[in-house]
C-alpha cells in the first residue's frame, strides 16, 4: 500500500478516535453541569408563573420577547458599523449568528456574498501570513547576525516559535481589551479570543452587544475590527507552517514515486519473440511491457567473433530486442532508445 493512502487511512482513523475522545471529555465535564442549570431553569419557570398568575402560552410569548430584543442591546445592527461588523464574521466564516438577516433579498444576498467573499478572504489571510512569514525569517536572520551565530537561516522551528509567541500576546492584548471593555473574566475575555481566531464562533460571547456600543463607542468598534482581521492574519501565518506542511507530504509522496516509477522504466529491457540462453534454456518473448530481463543471465549461443554484433562485453551498455520469425531467430538487433 502506497504511503500516501496508509498516511490518510491514519489520519481518518486519528480524526474519528480524537472525536470519540472530545465527546467523552465534554461530556463528564458538562452533562451534569446541564442538568443542573436545566432543572434550575425549570424550578423558575414554575415560580414565575405562579407568582404573576400568568399562563404557560403568556410565558412563551414573554420568552420570546425577552430572546429577540437581545441583539439590540447593542444599537441599531443594521446601520453601518453594525453591516460592517455582519459583513466581517460572514467573509472571516466566524458566524457569530448575533444578528441574522429576516428579509429574503437579505438571506439571498449573504449567500451571494459568502460565496465570494469567504475564497476572497482566504487568499487574503494566506498572503498576508505568507508575507509574515518572509518578514519574521528576516528578523530571524538578522539577529542570529548580531548573535554570531555559524547558521544564520531561519528553520521551521524558528518561525514557529515566532509565530506561536506573536498569537500568544495577540489573544493575550486582546484579552485585556475585551475584558475591561465588555465587564468580562479576563479568562473569559481568552476564551472569545481564542474562539474568535480559529473562526469557531459559537456566538455565546459577543463583543459590542450591549450599551447600544456599535452607536457610542466607534474606537471600541474600530479595535474589535482591526483585532479580528489581524488576529486572523496571524493565524494564518500559523497554519501557513504547521497545516500546508503536512498537506503538501502526500504530494511529495507521489512525486517520489513517479520518478521511481520513471527510473525503472529507463532500465527496463523488452523482448519480442524467445531466445536461447548460453546454458540450452529458452527465454519465453511473452513478457509484458513492464517486465524486464538481465542480459547478463541471457547470453546468446552465438559465438562467432563476426563484426555483425556488438562485443559481448558491451552488452551491459546496450539494450537488445530479438525479433522473431516463424520457427526460428532470424536476427538480433539494438533496441531503439525509448
Amino acid at each position: 500500500m502506497k504511503k500516501q493512502n496508509v498516511r490518510t487511512l491514519s489520519l481518518i482513523v486519528c480524526t474519528f478516535t480524537y472525536l470519540l475522545v472530545g465527546a467523552a471529555v465534554f461530556d463528564a465535564l458538562e452533562s451534569e453541569t446541564e442538568k443542573r442549570r436545566w432543572d434550575v431553569l425549570d424550578e423558575l419557570e414554575k415560580m414565575v408563573i405562579k407568582k404573576y398568575n400568568i399562563s404557560e402560552d403568556d410565558f412563551r410569548v414573554m420568552e420570546t420577547v425577552v430572546l429577540k430584543t437581545e441583539p439590540h442591546k447593542a444599537g441599531k445592527q443594521w446601520k453601518f458599523a453594525g453591516a460592517f461588523y455582519y459583513a466581517t464574521t460572514v467573509l472571516t466564516t466566524i458566524g457569530y449568528g448575533h444578528s441574522t438577516p429576516n428579509t429574503v433579498g437579505g438571506k439571498l444576498f449573504t449567500m451571494c456574498y459568502a460565496i465570494v467573499g469567504i475564497p476572497l478572504g482566504l487568499v487574503m489571510f494566506q498572503s498576508i501570513g505568507e508575507r509574515l512569514n518572509k518578514f519574521s525569517s528576516v528578523v530571524i536572520q538578522n539577529v542570529k547576525r548580531l548573535l554570531r551565530c555559524k547558521d544564520v537561516q531561519a528553520s521551521e522551528i524558528n518561525l514557529i516559535c515566532v509565530v506561536t509567541t506573536l498569537s500568544s500576546l495577540t489573544i493575550a492584548g486582546g484579552a485585556a481589551a475585551f475584558s475591561r471593555y465588555e465587564g468580562w473574566t479576563y479568562f473569559d475575555s481568552v476564551y472569545y479570543c481564542f474562539i474568535t481566531l480559529t473562526t469557531i464562533g459559537f456566538g455565546d460571547m459577543v463583543a459590542l452587544q450591549k450599551d447600544s456600543a456599535l452607536e457610542t463607542k466607534p474606537e471600541y468598534v474600530a479595535f474589535a475590527l482591526i483585532f479580528i482581521l489581524f488576529g486572523l492574519a496571524i493565524v494564518a501565518a500559523s497554519l501557513n507552517l504547521l497545516v500546508l506542511r503536512f498537506v503538501t507530504m502526500n504530494t511529495e509522496d507521489e512525486r517520489r514515486d513517479e520518478a521511481e516509477a520513471l527510473q525503472a522504466a529507463q532500465g527496463a529491457v523488452r523482448l519480442e519473440g524467445d531466445v536461447i540462453t548460453a546454458n540450452g534454456s529458452i527465454i519465453s518473448g511473452q513478457l509484458g511491457r513492464g517486465d524486464s530481463i538481465s542480459l547478463e543471465d541471457a547470453a546468446s549461443v552465438c559465438s562467432c567473433s563476426c563484426s555483425c554484433y556488438p562485443d559481448p562485453a558491451k552488452l551491459a551498455r546496450h539494450r537488445y530486442t530479438v525479433r522473431r520469425s516463424p520457427g526460428k531467430i532470424s536476427h538480433l538487433l539494438p533496441l531503439q532508445p525509448l
